[in-house]
Order: C-alpha cells, then sequence, then structure tokens
C-alpha cells in the first residue's frame, strides 16, 4: 500500500503544481486561484514524501505539523534539508489568507507564493529521487 499512497500524493501534488502553471500566466485574473494550487501542490508533495518515509498519519489538517514531521523524518535520514522546509512553512503560513481573506493578494505576493511553490516542487521531486522513495516515480 505505500507505493500506492505516495502515488496518489504525488499525482495530485504534480497535478496541483501544473494547474497552477497554466493560470500563472494571467495572475490578473487567476492570481488567487494560482497561488492557492501553488500552496496545495506543496501540501501534497509534503504527504507524498511523508508516506514514503513511513509516516504513520499521512492524512491531517495541520499543515504546520505536517511539515515538522518531515523535517524530523528527514534529520533522521541525515538528509540535508536546504531551503525545502523552509518554503514549504511560508507557503503553509499563507494557505488561509490565500483561501479565506476578503483582501486581494498583491500580485508581488502571489508571484512570491507562485516561485515558492515552484522552487518547493524542484526540492521535493529530488528528494523523493535521491531519497529512493518506493512508488517515486516521473511521468
Amino acid at each position: 500500500m505505500g507505493a500506492v499512497q505516495v502515488q496518489q500524493y504525488l499525482g495530485r501534488a504534480r497535478d496541483f503544481f501544473k494547474g497552477m502553471e497554466f493560470l500563472k500566466d494571467d495572475l490578473a485574473e487567476y492570481g488567487r486561484s494560482s497561488a492557492l494550487l501553488g500552496i496545495h501542490s506543496a501540501i501534497s508533495y509534503c504527504d507524498a514524501l511523508r508516506s514514503g518515509l513511513g509516516s504513520e498519519s499521512v492524512a491531517s489538517d495541520d499543515h504546520q505539523r505536517a511539515a515538522q514531521e518531515l523535517r524530523s523524518l528527514l534529520v533522521a535520514r541525515k538528509r540535508e534539508l536546504g531551503e525545502g522546509i523552509n518554503r514549504l512553512e511560508r507557503l503553509l503560513s499563507q494557505k488561509s489568507e490565500v483561501a479565506y481573506s476578503p483582501k486581494r493578494n498583491s500580485r508581488k505576493d502571489v508571484e512570491a507564493i507562485i516561485q515558492d511553490a515552484q522552487r518547493f516542487a524542484l526540492w521535493a521531486e529530488d528528494a523523493g529521487a535521491r531519497l529512493g522513495i518506493e512508488g517515486w516515480r516521473n511521468d
């Protein structure tokens, strides 16, 4: 079941990421949507990594705790964290504002979220491959 679960989360992560990339060309119209898809992509990448590293409880609404758990799982395997976890935490800290705040996010803020999501996706893809996580494959 582990590889299947990893593939499910990884498929979601990549799907959200593609949606973000598709919408980012028209930030005036779809900025909030693109930013939120980037954040959800990062959450799904985090879940795929945690699942592949043996987390017992991947399904959780406490995303900050999920980021902390991912940090712990990687440290336990003596993996260098780089900026990956910091980017994830930064993205997660903006989720509620992007999703629920009535205020409009500035173009600069949306661009920063998209850039963090892009960099986190690259980091996560590399981490999953380097760790040899079962079920982690490039489509």
